[in-house]
């Protein structure tokens, strides 16, 4: 007899509007679950207003499941009980997978969460009004997780002490590099002037927010005049200055070119749960400066110039070594290498693995 499909449930509601990180994420390992034999995967979206838009960008072989419900109300009840479970509005499935920190309650269903880092925690003033009960939500999703899966090796000794779950409860599922990203060629000159690209520029690819470190890098920025301009890609609000610029939210033909354009890329967060635009970067061969944090060191393997938080003068000295780092066919194929050993097939292959021990448990 033929073996069943594991039936997996997805929340895709990271999928709709501007991709950022757990966008991404939530493409390809569902674009890769769907390549696997012996899986079926589903999506669900948790929103009322953009409930529709969920078939138009689901990866292919990505069925959408549910109705629209308001989050915000599923939020509320699902603070107080585990009303309702996810199948009554989205069907059966073997294993639901909450993609975004929140795990919903099931009937059946085992469960996995994946929790990408921890700063709801460390700066719960900083989260949305829509997240203010978020850092409950997470606790209570993590508590009653089969399964809790982590991009990185450093978020899961946090995710155990913190919140006081078992370390062999969490799987480490490390993102992946599109192979595009290793073809990235610099912008054109149609390109460059299109988004309005200095010849020379440093960069910042993602989403603005407190932990971001944007205000010290403008800060370590503005000591040394002979730096390259400061860019930003990404949406929201950026700071704008004479020597900074915004150029907006990107499509990933646009974004790959704008990366391997770049005399260096940089990551001044606080605290990162991966910091994937840094295996971006090295895929392009670009040097990348970034926060020396736990996380950030993980992913970076020993191949970026790291930095402690809040050290103006560290940072643009590392700037400025990055800018005149000599190539060398060496250092280009170690970044590159390095970079190729994150694939979102090893991703989902562990991804899966979670929803068979959970299930299994």
């Amino acid at each position: 007899m033929a073996k069943r499909e594991l039936r997996v449930l997805l929340d895709g509601t990271p999928l709709l509007g501007h991709r950022t990180g757990i966008g991404r994420y939530t493409a390809s390992l569902s674009e890769e679950l769907a390549s696997l034999s012996g899986v079926d995967t589903r999506a669900v979206g948790f929103t009322l207003r953009g409930w529709r838009g969920l078939r138009s960008v689901l990866p292919h072989g990505v069925r959408a499941r549910g109705m629209p419900v308001a989050a915000r109300l599923l939020r509320a009840s699902w603070l107080r009980s585990n009303f309702p479970p996810v199948e009554t509005f989205a069907g059966r499935a073997d294993v639901v997978h909450g993609t975004n920190f929140v795990l919903p309650p099931t009937l059946r269903a085992a469960r996995v969460l994946t929790i990408h880092d921890l700063a709801f925690l460390d700066a719960p003033e900083e989260l949305a009004p829509s997240d203010h009960n978020l850092p409950e939500l997470v606790r209570r999703g993590a508590a009653g997780a089969d399964v809790i899966c982590t991009p990185t090796a450093a978020v899961a000794d946090s995710v155990a002490e913190r919140l006081d779950v078992d370390r062999d409860k969490i799987e480490v599922t490390p993102l992946g590099v599109d192979a595009g990203w290793f073809t990235g060629r610099p912008p054109g000159e149609e390109r460059r002037l299109r988004l309005g690209l200095p010849d020379e520029y440093l960069l910042f690819a993602g989403a603005p927010g407190p932990r971001k470190g944007l205000d010290w890098l403008l800060r370590a920025h503005a000591t040394d005049s002979s730096l390259p301009p400061l860019v930003f890609a990404g949406p929201g609000n950026f700071p704008v200055t004479e020597r900074t610029r915004h150029i907006g939210y990107l499509s990933d033909v646009d974004l790959q070119r704008v990366v391997a354009g770049a005399s260096a890329l940089v990551l001044p967060s606080r605290d990162e749960g991966f910091g994937l635009p840094i295996l971006e970067a090295m895929a392009c061969d670009v040097p990348v400066v970034c926060t020396d944090v736990p996380s950030l060191r993980e992913v970076s393997g020993g191949l970026a110039r790291l930095v402690q938080y809040g050290d103006v003068d560290g940072l643009a000295e590392a700037l400025r070594q990055a800018v005149d780092e000599p190539s060398a066919a060496s250092t280009s194929a170690t970044r590159r290498a390095h970079a190729a050993s994150f694939t979102w097939r090893r991703c989902a292959e562990a991804t899966l693995a979670a929803y068979r021990r959970a299930v299994s448990s």
